[in-house]
């Protein structure tokens, strides 16, 4: 009997060698706003090696598990967290045992202003900013382990006042870019090839793990498109990508 590892191994090393299905299917993919960029360029690479489409929808966590149980036809979902795969599992949305992590994701406090951001973030404990901006943490896991980060720091009751909510942190990245908000807490990916400004990766002690799980949803399980995308995320082609982004792999 064939494995699951073994069927994985294999359509990696058909991958590589640039063997292509007979055939191309589309898959519609539900995609975490903070893996915007990563998740395009793996498209890209996919479709290349495979001929497969993968068409990409992007929204906050739980803005995206909202639409799912509302009948969203989405065949997989790449979210920002472990939690709302495993409950499309139990709410019978995803195929049991699909889920598996493909990054850990690392938050980052920036500014468009150079200098205002120092290597330690000590600017939170300060009075030169008049707002922050976090990711809702109702909706997005970013903004989760924003929370958890000022609190660790001892900080969060002096900057609450100040705080400014983005519905996900592709809207939390707006608010800093466009100067609604001097700094905030964003993605490394969102900035990671960005010049300028000043930033300070937070070590990832400093909140819980931003542990991304993508699964199969019942509405791909027979789409050939849907299951070889999965696998093509744990090909050594798509990890180059996720780690190019400043990204962790599990």
């Amino acid at each position: 009997m064939i494995t699951r590892r073994q069927s994985v191994l294999g359509l990696a090393a058909a991958f590589a060698a640039g063997v292509r299905p007979a055939f191309a299917a589309e898959t519609q993919v539900a995609v975490a706003t903070n893996f915007t960029e990563p998740a395009r360029e793996i498209a890209a690479a996919f479709r290349a090696a495979t001929r497969h489409v993968a068409t990409l929808t992007f929204g906050s966590s739980g803005q995206i598990y909202t639409q799912l149980s509302h009948g969203a036809p989405y065949e997989v979902f790449l979210s920002a967290d472990p939690d709302r795969p495993a409950k499309a599992e139990q709410d019978g949305l995803g195929v049991p045992r699909s889920r598996f992590t493909y990054a850990l994701g690392r938050i980052v406090l920036y500014s468009r202003t150079p200098g205002l951001v120092d290597a330690k973030g000590a600017v939170l404990s300060s009075s030169r900013f008049q707002k922050i901006a976090i990711a809702d943490p109702a909706a997005a896991p970013y903004g989760i382990a924003s929370v958890q980060t000022l609190r660790r720091m001892g900080v969060y009751d002096n900057v609450k006042s100040r705080i400014v909510m983005g519905a996900s942190i592709t809207q939390t990245f707006q608010f800093v870019d466009t100067g609604a908000a001097e700094l905030g807490f964003v993605a490394l990916s969102q900035v990671i090839n960005i010049a300028g400004g000043s930033r300070w990766v937070v070590p990832a002690s400093s909140h819980s793990p931003i542990n991304q799980q993508a699964i199969l949803l019942h509405t791909g399980q027979a789409n050939p498109a849907a299951r070889a995308f999965l696998d093509y995320l744990k090909t050594p082609a798509a990890s180059g990508i996720i780690r190019r982004y400043g990204y962790e792999l599990p």
